[in-house]
């Protein structure tokens, strides 16, 4: 597979400052979404992630280049195609004091890869996990996998012992709005502890001066706070109340830019924006069309796709913090093309009017729109700028919008029928998006389509991905992948609006390196 590009200037910049012993301070940092649980294989969703990954760690991880290196393996060997060895860190500890071994791993990994966990993504590759001693953990894939390593990043160890003791041998079924004992509390090996979570309102950890690693910043202390308002965010990080926000409102951008006390990086995430459909009840959820699901119709999709005015969301909500898009994945993923990322259809009132009409909905139906109010930059704004779109061509749609929190557990259960999302690509490969978005729904709780909310399915498409799961060959790998996303493409199967830009906006004194997969590494992080 070849190595995907996402070295941008901005991260250059801003780890500059990295370099040199400071003096231990305390982050601040606020965002417009809160976490969702601390139990690491319940909920695969980015914010739940980048917190969890400063207490929880894997066999491997990610360098600044986001090529794999190890973590609490240091090293591994393909035994055979498909049987991977590690061979453990020596003297990591848990943060109750327990020691890492063997059958802590062989626990975690089948915890994921166990219904109802939502991370199954992270091991799609593995059939079984081996304790060969002590030490020494086997891995027996499925077939063999080119990018079953970078699917490890996020798989994440707990210590056995402790769930056991905790009734948390099983992953929070967080859809089904169970609680469980690691939902709220945590113990890892990761470079800080969990000190407390206040759901919607503050995240507290401190420095883990037991870890195994050495952090390059000074950070002791993190206070994460969700501040839902864009306004009150704005202000928190101009009157000096935080010190880092990750989703600065892009209406403010212009004006914290310009105070003297406030720096700004940006840079292109691997999360592409997108609409997603309903393509599997035979009546449509809330409509006053009975007896039938218009968005089943390829026709009424595409019209619902030209009806969408990109340039207009791009320019006056986004301000130039989206690029349009075609395609599911963006430019840092492996499998992307220009030509795939060209738009499938121009915006066109009257071809989406005509369209409708040939599906036999000249009057247009009833449709409502659901979308997170605190997750995605403008996320708010945009469903609404799509819904007046919507509108015009006889669509009449209703907007509802909720805390991602409630969102995604709407979404996960089905109760949508047509809802914004986005996806940001863990392993920088378009495997991950294929499965997980496009994969006809494994019903038993695997990973395919564990995200595919509108239950779309092909038979050639999924024949596609279980090609490219096990293809060894790269040049044949990725003409499958291009196929696989050209007939997701033709069939309007999702509406793809564009590849997100995130700026990270914070004190002066702070210097961090902003990540395309928009994962502060606290670690990383130097406050002066």
């Amino acid at each position: 597979m070849a190595r995907p590009l996402f070295v941008r200037g901005a991260v250059a910049l801003a780890a500059l400052a990295l370099t040199g012993a400071a003096q231990a301070a305390a982050l601040r940092i606020a965002g417009a979404n809160d976490i969702l649980t601390f139990d690491p294989h319940a909920q695969n969703h980015q914010t739940t992630l980048a917190y969890q990954q400063m207490v929880y760690e894997a066999l491997v991880r990610y360098n600044e280049k986001y090529e794999v290196e190890p973590s609490l393996a240091t090293k591994w060997t393909f035994v055979t195609p498909t049987q991977l060895r590690f061979e453990l860190r020596k003297g990591v500890k848990f943060h109750d004091g327990a020691p890492l071994t063997a059958d802590d791993v062989v626990f975690s990994i089948t915890r994921v890869m166990t219904p109802p966990s939502n991370l199954t993504a992270y091991v799609q590759s593995v059939k079984e996990v081996k304790k060969v001693d002590d030490g020494t953990v086997d891995l027996i894939l499925k077939a063999p996998s080119p990018t079953v390593l970078r699917e490890l990043t996020d798989a994440r160890i707990m210590n056995k012992a402790w769930a056991e003791k905790n009734n948390a041998v099983k992953a929070q079924d967080y859809k089904a709005k169970e609680e469980n004992f690691a939902a709220r509390n945590a113990n890892g090996t990761g470079p800080f502890i969990l000190e407390a979570w206040q759901p919607d309102t503050k995240t507290t950890l401190k420095k883990n001066d037991a870890w195994w690693d050495k952090p390059r910043g000074n950070v002791d202390n993190i206070v994460f706070t969700p501040i839902k308002a864009a306004a009150t965010r704005s202000a928190a990080l101009l009157s000096g109340q935080v010190d880092m926000v990750v989703d600065p409102p892009v209406q403010d951008l212009e004006r914290i830019k310009r105070d003297p006390n406030i720096h700004v990086i940006e840079g292109a995430e691997n999360r592409t924006i997108f609409i997603g459909f309903d393509q599997f009840r035979e009546e449509l959820l809330g409509s006053n069309i009975k007896g039938k699901n218009p968005l089943k119709d390829k026709r009424v999709r595409q019209a619902l796709y030209q009806a969408v005015d990109i340039a207009a969301i791009e320019r006056n909500v986004m301000r130039g913090l989206g690029k349009p898009t075609g395609t599911m994945i963006a430019p840092m993923v492996n499998g992307w093309t220009k030509e795939l990322a060209t738009r499938a259809a121009k915006f066109d009132i009257e071809a989406a009017k005509k369209l409708l009409a040939d599906a036999g909905y000249p009057q247009g139906f009833e449709l409502t729109l659901d979308c997170p109010n605190d997750r995605y930059l403008n996320d708010e704004a945009i469903c609404q700028a799509i819904t007046s779109m919507w509108t015009k061509i006889g669509v009449k749609t209703k907007l509802q919008t909720n805390p991602m929190a409630i969102h995604s557990a709407k979404i996960q259960k089905y109760e949508v029928s047509a809802y914004l999302l986005g996806w940001g690509v863990a392993t920088f490969d378009a495997l991950y998006s294929l499965d997980s978005l496009i994969s006809t729904v494994d019903t038993q709780g695997g990973a395919a389509g564990n995200f595919n909310c509108g239950r779309m399915s092909d038979a050639k498409v999924d024949g596609l991905i279980q090609q490219i799961k096990s293809e060894m060959d790269a040049k044949k790998r990725t003409g499958d992948i291009h196929q696989a996303l050209q007939l997701v493409k033709d069939n309007y199967n999702y509406l793809p609006l564009h590849d997100q830009i995130r700026p990270w906006a914070m004190r002066k004194g702070v210097t961090t390196v902003h990540r395309a997969d928009d994962r502060p590494m606290v670690i990383w992080t130097t406050v002066k």
